[in-house]
């Protein structure tokens, strides 16, 4: 019978927080060796993925990040036994690991080979135990890339650049860089006269009567308003066949409230406006609808955004106010109105519905953005499939190829939303899924 944890002294607390620890080290070496056995023995086709951090991602609790590292680790520690070692046995963090294979697949140009070895073996050394700190092996890794490098100084280095975006659970987009001395210099010239303080109506600058910003507060203002200028331009390139620019996407029901506050002809084209214009539906939900029937559904909230998601109310409303913006409205399933064409190619507006209804690529787990996915036809056009909204999914390249040459299938629901039969490899009962973006929970 295991002993309750309130039950536990002082010294079994802390000895079983260590223990504890410990296997938690082992159990993730043991989920590396397993990667690397599925990555060299399971198809393509069972895991619905073209490797195995798609597959991890889409069935447990891994971020897209950390099954990508883990990936990594169980192809790289095949080559090097020493740092596989450490890890098996625990007393290797799966971080420190991670860092120090990095080093020994991409080890300095001039570092001889007996020298690899040897700085290989010490800063196994260094990372191991609890005494192990990452400051000291990222430190003793610059040092050796410096000496043994290319030569060129470190902050002339374009090859360290990196650029982070990542989206919070709160919808908001964090940034991290790390740029070269002339990249660096480039951004902070670009912001210098956008950051300087705004001084008051009355033309003092005091922090009290003129511009009470912070200086980041500043800078991120900045930032956003050479984004504005970059969209407004025509020197874009071209991405899914039309130049970057916002796409606003509302219900018919909420379509109303915010037609209230913004002139029609700036949120909607002719069609959509007419879609709403026939509908009897006063923009408002039905009092039998129930206060959280769509907590989980498309409904809650006016706006939404392809890369970041749902707006609020306000938000939405200030958009169609401040922008000129492409509207698709969707039906109470979130399927799009009135768009449908009957083509061998996918028209723009057409390609916007299918982002509005799908929001991603389609195939359950993945979740690739929109702007990297390609229409696919269910019923093939050679076949005598029409462009229809009805006959279109939205697909990444590899789920597109996935889908034409294996036993996966695809079609459109009675909720006008694409379900997905997987082969009886996969699931011998072949249950319908949902698309990426329908699954989850839905309270009725």
């Amino acid at each position: 019978m295991t002993t309750e944890i309130w039950q536990l002294s002082e010294s079994e607390l802390l000895a079983d927080a260590a223990a504890v620890s410990h296997q938690i080290q082992l159990l993730e070496a043991r989920r590396i060796a397993l990667v690397a056995e599925i990555d060299t023995r399971v198809s393509r086709e069972k895991l619905g993925f073209p490797g195995p951090a798609g597959w991890l991602t889409s069935t447990t609790l891994l971020s897209p990040s950390r099954a990508t590292k883990i990936v990594a680790l169980a192809r790289g520690l095949k080559n090097f036994p020493d740092i596989a070692d450490a890890v098996n046995t625990g007393v290797m963090t799966v971080d420190h690991a991670a860092l120090i294979l990095t080093f020994a697949e991409t080890p300095p140009a001039n570092l001889p080979e007996e020298g690899r070895d040897v700085a290989r073996r010490a800063l196994i050394a260094a990372a191991t135990g609890p005494d192990a700190r990452t400051g000291r092996i990222r430190a003793a890794i610059t040092r050796l890339e410096d000496s043994f490098g290319n030569k060129k100084p470190p902050a002339e280095d374009t090859d360290r650049n990196e650029f982070f975006a990542s989206k919070t659970l709160n919808g908001r987009l964090v940034l991290k860089g790390d740029f070269d001395a002339i990249t660096g210099e480039k951004l902070l010239t670009a912001l210098s006269p956008l950051t300087e303080p705004r001084p008051a109506a009355d033309g003092t600058d005091t922090p009290k009567t003129g511009d009470d910003r912070s200086p980041a507060r500043r800078r991120a203002d900045a930032f956003g308003h050479i984004i504005d200028h970059y969209l407004a331009s025509s020197d874009r390139p071209i991405e899914g066949g039309e130049r970057p620019h916002l796409n606003l996407h509302i219900s018919l029901r909420d379509l109303t409230d915010l037609r209230d506050s913004a002139d029609a002809d700036d949120i909607a084209d002719d069609e959509n406006t007419r879609a709403a214009d026939e509908s009897d539906d006063d923009g408002h939900p039905s009092a039998d609808r129930g206060a959280y029937r769509d907590l989980f559904g498309d409904g809650t909230t006016v706006g939404w955004l392809p890369w970041m998601g749902p707006l609020s109310r306000n938000t939405s409303r200030q958009l169609a106010c401040d922008c000129v913006l492409t509207a698709i409205v969707m039906d109470e399933n979130g399927s799009p109105i009135n768009l449908a064409r009957t083509a061998r190619t996918v028209t723009a507006k057409q390609r916007k519905a299918l982002i509005a209804r799908d929001h991603t690529c389609t195939f359950p787990g993945c979740g690739k953005p929109a702007a990297w996915t390609e229409a696919h036809h269910i019923r093939h056009w050679a076949d005598g499939g029409p462009t229809d909204m009805n006959n279109l999914v939205l697909l990444c390249g590899f789920h597109h190829r996935l889908l034409h040459h294996s036993d996966w299938e695809v079609f459109i629901g009675i909720d006008q939303h694409p379900w997905f039969v997987p082969p009886a490899t996969v699931d011998p009962y072949r249950q319908p899924r949902p698309s990426h973006a329908r699954a989850g929970p839905h309270i009725a």
